[in-house]
C-alpha cells in the first residue's frame, strides 16, 4: 500500500484504525470519540479482589496479566440546535507515561467539528482525563466566550480540598490529578454552570449526578423518541459487570461506587437502552443483561 491511499483530500495521512462512531438516539445525534487509551497496572481493575481470581479473569478474557489498556471515550451530542461535549479527554501527558491517549480535540477537528460551535460541555467529573482536553494550548481560546460547562456542584466542592484515602492509584495520579482539577477550575470557573442533582442541558438530554466514583461523579442520559442512551462516565468498567463489587482504583467511596455501579446496571437491563461508558471498549456502545447475581455485557454490533 503506497502513503497516497491513506490520505485525505488534504494531504494528511489518515487514521488507520477508526476513531469516532455515530449513531441516532430518536432526534438526538450522537459520536462516541475515543481519546485513546490508558496503559494501567490490573491491580487498579479490581483491587480488592484475590489477586488469583483477578488473574482469571483477565485470563479468560484473553488480556495480560500486568498491564491493562483502558479506552477513553468521549461523546459529542447534538439536540436541539446546541452542540455539547461530554467530557474533554487527557490533553496533555502529564508526565505519567500515557502517550496513547490525548487525542479528542485532534480528532474531533478531523470529523469536522470546529471547537467555536461547542455550545456545551458536560463533565461527569474532574479527574484529569476527563477535562485535561479543555487545557490543552490554544484550546479556550477556540471556544465560545458564552460556552457553558455543567458540572456538579459537589464535585466542583470536593477538588478544593480532595481526598484521596480510599483509592489506589500508582505513584504520581494523587498529585496529577490534584493540579488538573484546579487548574481546570481556575481556568474556568466563570463559565461553570452548577447543578446539585439533575439537571436538563438540551432537549432529551440530562446529567444526573450519583456519587461514588467522586462525591459528583454523573452520567448523561439521552432520549427521544422512544430511544435511549446513557453515557455512564466511570460508574461502569469492563470488569464492572460480572464483577460489580470489585473497586476501582480510581473510586474514592469505592462502596458507594458499588451500589451506584449495581443500581445503574440494574435500571439499564430493565430499560433495554444502549450503554456508553468512558472506560470500555471503543465504541463502547451496547446493553446489560441480568446475569445471576451480576451482569452481562452486550455490545452492539458495528452499524456500518
Amino acid at each position: 500500500m503506497s502513503l497516497d491511499t491513506i490520505r485525505n483530500v488534504r494531504g494528511e495521512p489518515e487514521e488507520l484504525v477508526p476513531s469516532r462512531y455515530a449513531l441516532r438516539i430518536g432526534d438526538i445525534d450522537v459520536l462516541v470519540v475515543s481519546d485513546g487509551v490508558l496503559p494501567l497496572p490490573t491491580k487498579m481493575l479490581a483491587h480488592n479482589a484475590d489477586p488469583a481470581v483477578r488473574g482469571a479473569w483477565l485470563d479468560d478474557m484473553f488480556l495480560p496479566p500486568d498491564a491493562f489498556d483502558w479506552s477513553l471515550n468521549v461523546v459529542m451530542v447534538r439536540s436541539g440546535g446546541q452542540t455539547i461535549l461530554v467530557d474533554a479527554g487527557l490533553g496533555l501527558d502529564p508526565d505519567l507515561n500515557l502517550p496513547r491517549a490525548g487525542q479528542t480535540i485532534r480528532r474531533l477537528e478531523s470529523a469536522g467539528i470546529d471547537l467555536g460551535s461547542v455550545t456545551d460541555v458536560v463533565l461527569t467529573h474532574m479527574h484529569m482525563d476527563h477535562v485535561g482536553g479543555l487545557l490543552v494550548d490554544g484550546v479556550k481560546q477556540r471556544l465560545r466566550p458564552d460556552l457553558k460547562i455543567h458540572v456538579a456542584a459537589a464535585e466542583v466542592k470536593f477538588w478544593e480540598a480532595p481526598d484521596f484515602t480510599r483509592v489506589s492509584m500508582p505513584p504520581g495520579f494523587p498529585d496529577a490529578l490534584r493540579a488538573t482539577a484546579k487548574r481546570f477550575a481556575g481556568e474556568y470557573r466563570n463559565q461553570l454552570n452548577l447543578f446539585d442533582d439533575e439537571h436538563v442541558v438540551a432537549p432529551g438530554v440530562v446529567v444526573r449526578r450519583t456519587g461514588g466514583h467522586t462525591p459528583g461523579h454523573s452520567v448523561v442520559r439521552m432520549a427521544s423518541g422512544g430511544d435511549g442512551l446513557t453515557f455512564a462516565g466511570d460508574a461502569v468498567f469492563a470488569v464492572g459487570f460480572e464483577h460489580p463489587d470489585w473497586h476501582n482504583g480510581f473510586e474514592h467511596d469505592p462502596e458507594e461506587a458499588v451500589r451506584v455501579r449495581r443500581r445503574l446496571l440494574m435500571e439499564l437491563a430493565a430499560s433495554g437502552e444502549q450503554l456508553v461508558a468512558t472506560h470500555l471498549p471503543f465504541p463502547s456502545v451496547g446493553r446489560v443483561a441480568v446475569a445471576g447475581d451480576a451482569f452481562r455485557w452486550v455490545p452492539a454490533f458495528w452499524d456500518y
